[in-house]
This record gives structure tokens, C-alpha cells and sequence, in this order.
């Protein structure tokens, strides 16, 4: 029988093991240009490797997967880390694993439930489930490293891991 995941809600704390939570709520806030504008400070700090690794700015479009869904495969990137922040207000799911010795611990899968107003920014070597959003389309600002040094390792289970079943008022389609 396939074990099934239950989003539960996303916080600094119980994400730690995987990366930072990006939340405007718990960031430290700076009033500048005359007071027009309010930056929130250090959100997280890019981590980058090889050398000729560069940081890179970039949206990805998610799109609905449908529900229940699989957890089938997971990747991860092994010299940078990877920042997500939706663009919109909608929540989305975030499924992420420690390492088993180079493949993800299936018995120890876990699934977030972000807020529409938070991100993540996963550590390296972090095995995480590709975009998993709640509505038809939506959209990412993504800080991510570009490199011609491979950064993408990926691991398909021989059956499914975990099952996501969601109550469907999570649903925005």
C-alpha cells in the first residue's frame, strides 16, 4: 500500500532539515527610498558552486497535476541552491525527502503546505518533488545557478513512494 502525505502547514522550524522558508511575515523589514518603499531583508543567501557557476533570475509556469497524485520521482541540485517564491496568492505543496545514501529516504518523505505568500529556497543535495500547485496555471520567481557543471540529479522509484490526496477546498481550479 502506497503511504499517503498530508500537507501540513509550512514554518521555518519544521522545514530546517531542507532550507529556508521565505515568508515576508518573518523577515526583518527596511523602509527606503523616502519611506515609499519597504525591502525585505535577506530572505536567504545563494549558494553557489563551481566557480563559473553564476546566479540566475528566472519564472517557471506550473501547471496542475491533478489530485490524488503519485510521488513517482524526486531531484535535487548538488552545487547550488534553489529558491521558489510564487507570484501569486495561491498555495501550493512542496515535497521533500533527506538522503538515503544518493537517493531520496522514501520512508521519510514530507509535503508542505505553502501559503500563497511564501517561498522556499531548498539547500543543496536537498531531494524535492518538481512544482506541485493547487490551481491550473502558476507562476514562480525562481533564484537558481547557471552552470555548464551538472546539477541535476534525479530518482525515479520503482513504484510510487507517496500518495498526495487533498481535500478539495485546497483546490482553485
Amino acid at each position: 500500500m502506497v503511504p499517503k502525505l498530508t500537507p501540513v502547514a509550512l514554518n521555518p522550524t519544521s522545514f530546517m532539515e531542507f532550507g529556508s522558508v521565505l515568508d515576508r511575515n518573518l523577515t526583518r523589514q527596511i523602509a527606503i527610498n523616502q519611506y515609499t518603499t519597504t525591502r525585505f531583508h535577506k530572505m536567504a543567501t545563494v549558494n553557489v558552486s563551481p566557480p563559473d557557476a553564476g546566479v540566475i533570475l528566472s519564472i517557471f509556469r506550473g501547471t496542475y497535476r491533478g489530485y490524488p497524485f503519485e510521488i513517482r520521482m524526486m531531484e535535487r541540485h548538488p552545487i547550488g541552491t534553489q529558491a521558489f517564491f510564487p507570484l501569486s496568492e495561491e498555495p501550493w505543496l512542496i515535497v521533500v525527502a533527506p538522503d538515503a545514501g544518493d537517493k531520496p529516504d522514501e520512508k521519510r518523505i514530507q509535503c508542505f503546505q505553502a501559503a500563497g505568500n511564501q517561498g522556499v529556497q531548498y539547500n543543496c543535495n536537498v531531494w524535492h518533488h518538481p512544482l506541485l500547485i493547487l490551481s491550473k496555471t502558476q507562476d514562480f520567481f525562481i533564484v537558481d545557478r547557471d552552470t555548464d557543471s551538472n546539477n541535476l540529479h534525479e530518482y525515479f522509484f520503482d513504484e510510487p513512494a507517496a500518495l498526495i490526496d487533498i481535500d478539495s477546498h485546497y483546490l482553485n481550479n
